[in-house]
């Protein structure tokens, strides 16, 4: 059964991100569903905030693929945005992470979604306006 939350700013849609990280315990998996422009970095600030981390050092993992921002387990932030084969996903370290029981935020799934563990946390982020999101979790 999904559930369906809709964002009317970024505060909500980093709001929503605070609340979902106190339901995160290591070895779980948040993929992000959704194009650019979404909202997936603020819930992923939200989500930072929420385990006792600082927000302003989230940012997209574009270029560097993945960011470590530290805590009890880990928050690791991927973008898999530019990954496109098994060796690529290899190389990111994201099953070494999953293996370690870090808390995994995944940007870009739509790349990776054969590699993402059954019990994935699945985000679907659609767009209504310039402000306004749906947010749908199964």
């Amino acid at each position: 059964m999904s559930q369906v939350f809709r964002s009317e700013s970024v505060a909500a849609t980093e709001e929503y991100g605070y609340r979902l990280a106190q339901e995160l315990t290591g070895g779980t998996v948040v993929a992000f569903f959704g194009g650019m422009g979404m909202g997936k970095t603020a819930m992923v600030r939200g989500i930072a905030a929420g385990r006792g981390l600082r927000r302003e050092e989230v940012s997209s993992p574009t270029f560097a693929l993945v960011h470590d921002y530290g805590g009890n387990p880990p928050l690791i932030h991927f973008d898999m945005f530019r990954v496109k084969t098994w060796d690529d996903l290899y190389a990111t370290g994201f099953f070494d992470y999953l293996d370690a029981g870090c808390i995994l935020v995944v940007e870009w799934s739509e790349n990776i979604e054969a590699a993402l563990p059954e019990e994935t946390i699945r985000l679907h982020i659609q767009r209504v306006d310039e402000h306004t999101r749906l947010i749908e979790r199964e």
